[in-house]
Order: C-alpha cells, then sequence, then structure tokens
C-alpha cells in the first residue's frame, strides 16, 4: 500500500439503505460509503465481541447519522486507493454541551499498525476544532477477561476502575493525549428470569416502596406523563456519576421526547418503559428503560435507569427493573440476554444488576481531551 493516497471523505447521509429508492441528491454513492462504514463497524464488533449485540443495525445508523437539531453527526471514510481502511466521525451537540465534541476512530484490522490511526484521529480533532470545541470525549470497550486479567491497568481519573495500558486502543488513546476519566462496567443477564424469581424481588422491593405506583408504556411516552418524564431525562444527564467530564446538564422537554421516541421508530428500535408516580406529589420520580431490535432479537439493551434523589433508599430501581423485565420478557420472547452499562464508581446500581442476576461482560473508558 506504499505511495498510495489516503482519502478521506465525508459520507452523505442517504436518505433510504437502498440505491434503488433513495430519490435525495446523494444517490448510489452515498448509499455505497454508508454501507461500507455499516460494514466496517459490524466486522469490527464481530472480530471483538463475536456477535453484534451491541452494534447498531443499519436502519439505526441509517438514523443516527442523520442527525437532528439537538446534535450534528459527521461521519467520514478513508480508503487507500479502492480499499476501504477505516472510518472517523464527530458528535457535535447543537443545544448545550456545545464546546464539546465526540470522536471515534475505526480502522479495518488488515491494515492497522500503519499509522493510519493518527490520520483519521487528527482528521476528526481538525473538525472539532474548526466547529469550535475545546474539549474531546471517546470511548472504547474491551472484554471483561481483558481487563480482570491483565498486568498493568491505567487507572480511571474518578478513582475507580481502570484499562490494560497495553490494549492497542488504550495505548493508542494515551498516545494521543487522551486522559481516561472514567471506567463503566457492562454487565449481561440472561433472560428469561424466571418469573418467581422476579416476584420475589418485586415482593421484597414493594415492601420498602410504599407510596408509589408502578406505570408503564411501550415506545411512546402518555401525553399526560411526558412533562414529568422530560423532568427525568433532565436529570438523568446529571444525576448519574460523570467523574471529571465536561459535561452539563441537558435541556429535556416534551419536543424532544418526542424526537427520541420518532427517531428510535425510524431506526427500527423499540422501547419499554416502567416508571414510579410518588402517589402524594403525582409526579413521576423514576423510571427505566429497556431497547429491542428486530434485527437483533436475542439481545436486550438497558438504557437510562433514574431515581430521583430524594426518593432514593427506598427499593425504587430494583421495583421498577424487575417490573420492566417482566414487560419485555413478554413483549420480546425470543430475547435471550440483556446488556447493560454503569460507572464502575456507581456501587448502587450495580448492587440492584447483582440482585437481578447480571453477570461482568466487559469494560468502557470514557477517555477526554481538552484542546488549547
Amino acid at each position: 500500500m506504499t505511495g498510495q493516497q489516503l482519502m478521506i471523505t465525508a459520507v452523505a447521509i442517504p436518505s433510504a439503505l437502498d440505491a434503488g429508492t433513495d430519490h435525495s441528491a446523494v444517490g448510489t454513492v452515498g448509499v455505497m460509503d454508508f454501507h461500507e462504514c455499516q460494514a466496517l463497524r459490524e466486522q469490527h464488533e464481530l472480530d471483538k465481541w463475536g456477535d453484534l449485540d451491541r452494534c447498531p443495525t443499519a436502519m439505526e445508523s441509517l438514523e443516527y447519522w442523520r442527525g437532528n437539531k439537538y446534535e450534528d453527526r459527521r461521519l467520514f471514510i478513508a480508503r487507500l486507493g479502492q480499499q476501504t481502511v477505516g472510518t472517523c466521525s464527530v458528535t457535535l451537540p447543537l443545544r448545550e454541551n456545545t464546546s464539546t465534541a465526540g470522536i471515534l476512530v475505526d480502522v479495518s484490522a488488515r491494515f492497522r499498525r500503519l499509522g493510519l490511526g493518527r490520520r483519521l484521529l487528527a482528521h476528526a480533532e481538525a473538525v472539532a476544532a474548526d466547529a469550535g470545541r475545546t474539549s474531546l470525549d471517546a470511548y472504547c470497550e474491551l472484554p471483561a477477561g481483558t481487563v480482570e486479567n491483565a498486568v498493568r491497568l491505567i487507572p480511571a481519573k474518578s478513582g475507580a476502575g481502570g484499562l490494560p495500558a497495553d490494549d492497542p486502543a488504550v495505548a493508542f488513546a494515551a498516545r494521543a493525549g487522551y486522559e481516561l476519566e472514567q471506567v463503566e462496567r457492562a454487565s449481561r443477564l440472561t433472560v428469561p428470569v424466571p418469573a418467581n424469581q422476579l416476584d420475589g424481588l418485586e415482593l421484597e422491593a414493594s415492601s420498602r416502596a410504599t407510596g408509589y405506583t408502578l406505570v408503564g408504556w411501550s415506545d411512546r411516552c402518555p401525553d399526560e406523563l411526558v412533562a414529568e418524564y422530560a423532568v427525568l431525562k433532565n436529570r438523568m444527564s446529571t444525576d448519574v456519576p460523570i467523574a471529571g467530564l465536561d459535561w452539563e446538564a441537558e435541556d429535556w422537554d416534551p419536543a424532544r421526547v418526542r424526537q427520541e421516541e420518532q427517531s428510535s421508530s425510524r431506526g427500527g428500535v423499540q422501547s419499554q418503559v416502567a416508571a414510579a408516580l410518588h402517589r402524594p406529589t403525582g409526579k413521576l420520580v423514576a423510571y427505566t428503560v429497556l431497547n429491542w431490535r428486530p434485527g437483533i432479537p436475542a439481545s436486550i439493551a438497558q438504557q437510562d435507569t433514574l431515581v430521583s434523589s430524594e426518593h432514593r433508599g427506598k427499593r425504587l430501581g430494583l421495583l421498577i427493573k424487575t417490573a420492566n423485565l417482566r414487560a419485555a420478557q413478554h413483549r420480546w420472547p425470543a430475547a435471550r440476554s440483556v446488556l447493560t452499562w454503569n460507572a464502575v464508581e456507581n456501587r448502587h446500581m450495580l448492587a440492584i444488576n447483582n440482585v437481578l442476576g447480571f453477570k461482568p461482560a466487559g469494560y468502557e473508558g470514557e477517555w477526554q481531551k481538552r484542546l488549547g
């Protein structure tokens, strides 16, 4: 490959997955570029995990890379001659966190250790800097055994957890000036959980969580609850541990909730939500979300879980998670596992997951680099 020039070009996101149905100005080239990026991502996931449980489907990716009024998302493809060798991306929050950018780099396994990753990273960082961003964040996830059996760890600045210093992705980030702010534990639960086990957990939680009513919905929050739900979504962005990451509270309102729901639907994602209503005040005080994709029917993804600070210590987290698992197992009977992620320092939520039966499945590093 020596002598060939690396070409990094922006991917024009098509209007449809099929070139024959894409009636935008993007045309066939955009569809082909998009599918090549998706194929590289899927191969990366298969190489690392042996499955696509963590990988967005093509429909999800198409919807995601379109961006929205809350976040500008830019995807780039890299080629040496006619061969696709990697991708990079930049995400730019538009309503809040407007000094930050999300950076990701992926080089095809066949073309690693040739310096291409550094060039892709430099391109992404330049895009972020041109957009006026001064704080860059990135992540990488490793299998649990890789981390737990490591000889030497780079400790997270949060004071909890670390990642193997000799892992190529970890070493790459550290050499590029990124600091490991936080480590999250990925955990997996085998489902279905037996009904009698869920009954017991629900009984235990209910004995403490008095004065609350469980509510739930599929895909779309009821109109009468959407304003309260938006308040909780706003709190979710600050109430969970974020270590030293430069993240501000997100500004959620009913319109943003509806936009997220519509985007999920267009991406083929189904959602199941369980929440707790505080009877004396009539306010929503806790919620938890599970997502499922027909394209990857064996896997469910645990998304947000939040209990308002003033209502903690009453087993509400266990109560809503148990209720949501019961609903999800009924709705998505093909599912065989649930994946979730929690900051290593979030001992309370990890304890709830342990009670439910979650086991470590990986560790994700949250990295940050400040420019200037």
